[in-house]
């Protein structure tokens, strides 16, 4: 269904670096809470779904592309104030990421 690109432009996007990964235990599905840097020392809190595709270590210090002006929302008691952009086909999924360094904060458009 198309959209105005007026409501597409809402969508505040920018470039985030993971800071710090920690299991959610209880999850019905198995997720991360997530600390994401998008400006100097501000962060905001993730709870993403993706411990099946990514470990620890594969996220750690990881450039990403996330929404960043969505309402917080309680997941699983973890207030997700951000959503990691990913790629799916099926059980297979891929975080979508800047193809160079780009400078944490970066917009994207």
């Amino acid at each position: 269904m198309p959209i105005p690109i007026a409501d597409f432009a809402k969508v505040e996007m920018k470039v985030g670096k993971i800071v710090s990964v920690e299991d959610i235990p209880g999850a019905r599905k198995p997720m991360y809470k997530l600390q994401v840097e998008f400006d100097e020392g501000v962060t905001r809190q993730c709870a993403a779904g993706i411990k099946g595709n990514y470990s620890k270590d594969d996220l750690l210090g990881k450039l990403v592309v996330a929404v960043v002006n969505l309402e917080p929302k309680s997941v699983v008691g973890v207030v997700s104030e951000c959503m990691l952009l990913a790629a799916s086909n099926g059980d297979e999924l891929s975080l979508l990421a800047p193809e160079r360094p780009v400078k944490v904060g970066s917009k994207v458009s």
